[in-house]
This record gives structure tokens, sequence and C-alpha cells, in this order.
């Protein structure tokens, strides 16, 4: 078992090394100084940050949903809040342009009624990181009330707590850790985003135009600014799994 296990974790490590070893560690401050490097970063920082908020705002009440209250049909809609996860992200795109776009199920109307037009925008951005980031808080605060014992609710509402005040002092509380977790990862995903991205919001500088998408881009011109680039998001994502390894194993296991 050993000798596939190292193969394994070389199969992992080489990519990464393969990148590091290709930076041009020499041009770092010319490559660091771009203009167009550091407008995609700051437009990726601002919308992954607004799309872990908005996904917070609304995981959590569906978080909670799936997890205490039975209704029929919970499977599905439990399947479809999360189906986005495994949904190749190009699909994920042309999804939200058929339901969002301008000929869309709901784009249309917001268009002739508002005259609002959401796709190939910054609000496009943060709408196609939501969608794709949001299932990962969910199933993490999901599975931490699940695993939570039930009776001191019970015993509140037997005391005349409403349902407020018990998902807001006793729920929420106890699966905190979880809900750090979920918002970590859901913002290390939102700031990773990029095929649902190019094909709901397009790519224009300074407006849609993301770091995955930037790195992309660089490839065609510039190999030294995209292996740069792409370290950056090598070094995030590798920080934000290791500072949650623990709790983010807690979490899925049920421990407290």
């Amino acid at each position: 078992m050993l000798v596939p296990a190292l193969l394994a974790i070389a199969f992992f490590v080489l990519p990464i090394v393969g990148l590091a070893s290709r930076v041009p560690w020499s041009d770092l401050r010319r490559l660091v100084s771009d203009d167009a490097s550091r407008e995609a970063l700051g437009l990726s920082l601002i919308t992954s940050l607004t799309a872990t908020v908005i996904a917070t705002l609304f995981g959590l009440p569906l978080a909670w949903l799936l997890a205490r209250v039975q209704f029929p049909g919970r499977r599905l809609v439990r399947s479809i809040c999360t189906l986005s996860m495994v949904l190749p992200p190009v699909v994920a795109g042309v999804a939200l342009l058929a339901a969002l776009g301008r000929r869309g199920v709901v784009g249309a109307r917001l268009d002739a009624w508002f005259g609002l037009a959401l796709p190939f925008s910054t609000p496009a951005v943060v709408i196609a990181q939501v969608f794709v980031a949001m299932p990962f808080l969910v199933l993490t605060v999901e599975s931490a009330i699940v695993a939570t014992d039930p009776t001191v609710e019970e015993a509140g509402r037997t005391l005349g707590a409403s349902p407020f005040y018990l998902f807001s002092r006793v729920t929420l509380p106890s699966v905190r850790p979880a809900i750090v977790a979920g918002m970590v990862l859901t913002w290390a995903r939102a700031l990773g985003e990029f095929g649902a991205t190019i094909t709901f919001a397009g790519n224009f500088p300074g407006t849609t135009r993301t770091l995955p998408i930037a790195t992309y881009l660089a490839l065609e011109s510039d190999i030294d600014q995209a292996l740069l680039m792409s370290l950056v998001l090598v070094a995030v994502s590798m920080a934000v799994l290791i500072s949650m390894s623990d709790r983010w194993t807690g979490v899925v296991g049920g421990r407290r």
C-alpha cells in the first residue's frame, strides 16, 4: 500500500513543484507591479468576498431548513441546491445565461421591465461565484447542524423561546466553527472560479476579468505572468486548506 500511496502523493506534488520551479523569481517585482494583474486581483478579492457574504446570508437558512425541517422532496431540494458543485463550470455559466441572460427566463423580464441586464457585468461575476460556491457552505453547516444535539432546542421550545431566538442564540453559536469553515471554503472556491464566470460574465478588463481569467489569457502573451498568477492562486488555496483541514475534517465527521 505504501508504494501506490507515495506515487499518488508524487502525482499531486509534482505539478506544484513544476509551477514553483518555472516562476521567474528574478522578475518578481516587475510581474507584481503589473497594472493588469493588480486590477484582476483586486476585482477577484472584491467579488469573491461579496459572493461569500451573499452565500452566507442565504446559505445559513437553507442549511438549517435541510437539517431541521422534514418536508416532501427534501432530498431532491438538497440535490438541486448542491448540483453546481459537480456541474462542469461552463455548463453552470450556460445555465445562468439561460435563466438571467437578456433572453433568459428571468433575465428577459428584468431587461424589459427595469432595463436591467446582468450578463457581462461585475454583478454577473458575483452571481456566478455564488452559484458555484454556496453549496460548500450549505453542506458544511448542514452537516454540523445535523450532528448537534436537538434536545437543547427542544428544551428551549418548551420554555417558550421563539424559533428565531433558538436559531440565533442556540443553533448558530453551536455550529460557529462550521460556519467559519464553510465561509472560508466558499471564499476560496469563489476566488478561483473561472468557467461559469467567463461564460456568464465575459472578459472585460476592470469589470469582469478576474485573476483566473487573467491567468488564462496571460498564457498566450506572457507565460511568466501566468506562472506567477497561478502561483498566487495556489498559495491562497493551500493556505485555506491547511488552516481549515482539522476543522473541516471534524465537521464532516460530525465531531464537535
